[in-house]
């Protein structure tokens, strides 16, 4: 499967809230959260990244965003794959995306937290990298240490 991850875009709103609101059914979560309903105030305007991966059929497929927590770290948000696109790389992509956004703004720590039934990412993240660090408002907490290229 081709796809390209892009910055968001408005031309791609609706579509990005069937992405997510599939992925979160398929979790038995199904609702939309308040930050994707403006992503440029929610985000861009508090100096945050947020990135789509779109299909060759110029479909969202996945999406992540990134929230600045500190001068060193920052948490993922939203990495959501459309369930049909699930194990194509995607999820992968849009972190290496976060990473290489991390690197450049000279961020060391990509943090992450997600519910204990979410088993995919229970697996997907340790694999990646992260170490689970403890429990955050009842939730796994984990974090991944970036390595900064040597000048």
């Amino acid at each position: 499967m081709n796809f390209e991850i892009i910055r968001y875009t408005d031309e791609y709103r609706d579509d990005m809230f069937l992405c997510y609101l599939l992925a979160k059914e398929a979790l038995g979560k199904p609702h939309l959260r308040e930050d994707l309903l403006d992503i440029k105030r929610n985000y861009f305007e508090l100096g945050d990244e947020f990135w789509l991966a779109i299909s060759e059929d110029n479909r969202v497929v996945g999406m992540v965003g990134e929230h600045r927590i500190s001068e060193k770290g920052l948490f993922l948000k939203r990495l959501f794959i459309k369930p049909d696109y699930k194990r194509c790389g995607i999820a992968s992509q849009l972190l290496t995306t976060v990473e290489n956004y991390a690197r450049a703004q000279k961020i060391s720590e990509i943090h992450t937290r997600f519910p204990e039934h979410y088993v995919e990412a229970g697996k997907f993240y340790p694999a990646k990298g992260f170490i689970k660090v403890g429990l955050d408002e009842n939730q796994n907490h984990l974090v991944k240490k970036i390595e900064m290229e040597k000048n």
